[in-house]
């Protein structure tokens, strides 16, 4: 079904009335955009940059200009120099690996309407005019919005403050002043989401200490840059992403931006010409106002996020906490019981990181971040370790700490400082439960299992939660061995966001091909909670859960219990059946999802996986039929690589898994 069959079908649902008011409120939107794209077109949004001619900053920047020198000889000690002007000069000549894309030359002038993996570009027009979105268009949106977040700008920073290299200072200026030209207010692609607004506005405010005293930088720059600056916290304040359904890590970007420029400006005003849109100092007030209210609606009682995304929890964690930091620099504070809430995010990716160090890429995963001030080039998806080491400064936790250890430079340049871990302690995880989140975590000395088992992101709507109840990761001995399939993409090829998205490719059972909540081909962000999964019981040693999505389809809830052995995990699956019926049983397929290069072996019902100083056997009883297939792992945004998934097939209402390992 089409995206505008299905507008008509739910207002056919509608009662006559609500219908009518809806055809009514949608005209009258249109009016008012058409109005409005009259008057920029007439007069374009801008402001005087001799307005901000006296302008300058008194907040307290992340980071410190003062300690040039000192951020200049940890990053030599830590050997980091090389590689951070490695990324710097490959970004001057205009050579970006974003989103999937692997290093692209992107030419003289940077491509800031274009989706540079397709060609296809967004034309300068209205931002609520601009169809972002395309099912029948491979381009993805998101290519051009990353670009223009300009998260590599830190990089620059950092690079011309080891060399004194003007050529890093003209590049950040020429960058700028480029997008400014080619994206007038509200009249660009990337205008059309708040959200990465708020997210450029912050990355080029982190940038500004690292290039105000360069010589090659005139004041008439900064008039311009300050100009647009104050133009983004305008924009942002009258388009703010909480007029849904559910507020997510959208509105939290939006208040981080928030909060960011009215830092950034503190009590400066316009003399003349004052935008509608607040001031700075409000700008700042409602977004701390409403960032602490945020942290009790988007995250729950044990820490995780409701958006049931292990990705977009690192990132609406790491707004929280870079603000938060921000904020206590400028004597700014949230309440204790604000603060709580946030360590236990962090509690929380501390408990479900694996013993090598990753995080499994729960739900969906688009490579989001705030603020990138490492490894702009190499930085890993699934490795959250950057912000346990920010954590571990600002909560001052050693446990932190030490899961930190390697990610020094994010402390130093966000936190401020990098401490010594004092006491490690017991360096064996425990196994833990997360039951608002529904995430459960089977620890021994040589295996790491998660178990998800709980609700649909934004309390059952299920906009980034995958049919992935029941489903499991494991880890032995450091390796991967069984693991979420990641996501691929969004909107860019939707049978593929469907595939990843799918009940086949997660590591669970199946009845027929049946999914566990209803996917609807061409609507990405919906998953209506059909599985209502509950855990049964939990200990150190044993999980029991269960799921409803196939009660109303097929007449039974799914089981699956799982006990972590010495040297082993068993799992039995069992299919409960709800009511009297001479039906036949139905077929069920349980699938097993490997990690990339995992060596398979074996045939009936004994199969053997090996991967470095790991070996692996799997016995399945009650089992009719074992297959292997190929697979696809994503384990980064447009990125896929071959794999191999374990098919089981039988007719059974109980099958039993016997993993052991050696």
């Amino acid at each position: 079904m089409s995206t505008v069959q299905t507008k008509i079908r739910r207002l056919m649902e509608m009662p006559l009335r609500a219908a009518m008011k809806k055809i009514a409120d949608k005209a009258i939107q249109e009016a008012r955009f058409a109005y409005r794209q009259y008057r920029i077109s007439r007069s374009p949004i801008t402001l005087r940059p001799e307005l901000f001619r006296s302008f300058e900053s008194s907040s307290h920047f992340l980071v410190d200009p003062a300690k040039r020198q000192q951020y200049k000889e940890v990053l030599i000690a830590e050997g980091l120099n090389q590689e951070i002007i490695r990324d710097a000069d490959q970004i001057c000549e205009h050579v970006f690996n974003l989103l999937g894309s692997g290093d692209v030359h992107l030419g003289s002038s940077l491509p800031w309407h274009e989706d540079f993996k397709t060609g296809f570009r967004w034309e300068n027009k209205f931002y609520k005019w601009i169809k972002i979105v395309d099912l029948d268009n491979v381009a993805d949106v998101k290519v051009p919005w990353e670009l223009s977040r300009f998260q590599h700008l830190f990089t620059f920073g950092k690079a011309y403050w080891l060399t004194d290299d003007e050529k890093y200072a003209c590049e950040f200026k020429a960058q700028i002043d480029d997008w400014i030209l080619r994206n007038p207010v509200e009249m660009s692609v990337n205008w059309s989401c708040a959200m990465d607004v708020a997210i450029r506005a912050a990355n080029w405010i982190a940038a500004v200490p690292f290039f105000r005293k360069s010589p090659s930088i005139p004041d008439s720059f900064w008039e311009s840059l300050h100009a647009t600056l104050y133009l983004h916290g305008v924009f942002i304040r009258g388009n703010l992403e909480n007029t849904g359904e559910h507020t997510g890590n959208h509105y939290t970007a939006n208040l981080a931006g928030l909060v960011a420029l009215g830092l950034y400006f503190g009590s400066f005003t316009l003399q003349s010409n004052q935008p509608h849109g607040g001031s700075p100092e409000e700008w700042l007030s409602f977004g701390m106002t409403e960032m602490e209210k945020e942290m009790f609606v988007q995250v729950n009682g044990d820490g995780t996020n409701y958006e049931a995304s292990t990705s977009y929890h690192r990132l609406v964690a790491e707004m929280f906490l870079v603000t938060t930091i921000w904020c206590s620099q400028n004597g700014l504070y949230f309440s204790d019981r604000y603060l709580k809430r946030l360590e236990k995010m962090h509690e929380f990716m501390l408990s479900i990181m694996k013993p090598n160090g990753l995080t499994p890429l729960v739900g969906d995963a688009d490579d989001g971040r705030y603020l990138i001030v490492s490894r702009y080039g190499s930085w890993v998806r699934s490795d959250f370790r950057h912000l346990m080491a920010v954590a571990g400064e600002f909560f001052d936790r050693d446990d932190f700490r030490a899961a930190g250890l390697g990610s020094a430079e994010d402390a130093l340049w966000i936190a401020g400082r990098i401490k010594p871990v004092l006491e490690q302690g017991d360096t064996l995880m425990k196994s833990s439960a997360f039951s608002d989140g529904g995430y459960y975590v089977l620890r021994s000395r040589e295996a790491y299992c998660l178990i998800r088992c709980g609700e649909l992101s934004f309390h059952g709507h299920g906009a980034h939660s995958h049919n992935d109840q029941l489903s499991f990761e494991l880890n032995v001995k450091g390796q991967d061995i069984i693991v979420d399939p990641g996501s691929y993409v969004y909107s860019a090829d939707f049978r593929a966001r469907n595939l990843f998205r799918s009940t086949a490719v997660h590591s669970t059972l199946q009845i027929d091909e049946l999914e566990q909540n209803d996917i609807e081909e061409r609507n990405l962000f919906l998953l209506r909670e059909q599985t209502f999964a509950l855990c049964d019981s939990f200990t150190d040693h044993h999980f029991s859960g269960s799921h409803q999505g196939y009660l109303t389809k097929a007449g039974f809830i799914h089981r699956r219990e799982m006990k972590l052995e010495e040297a082993g995990l068993v799992i039995v699956d069992t299919m409960e059946k709800v009511g009297v019926s001479s039906d036949p049983a139905p077929s069920v397929s349980i699938s097993l999802m490997l990690a990339p290069g995992v060596k398979v072996t074996g045939h009936q019902m004994n199969w053997v996986l090996e991967t470095s100083g790991c070996r692996v056997a799997i016995a399945f009883e009650g089992a009719a039929e074992v297959m292997l297939h190929d697979a696809w792992v994503s384990a980064s945004y447009g990125t896929r690589i071959r794999s191999q998934l374990l098919r089981v097939h039988t007719r059974n209402l109980s099958l039993k898994m016997n993993i052991r390992w050696e």
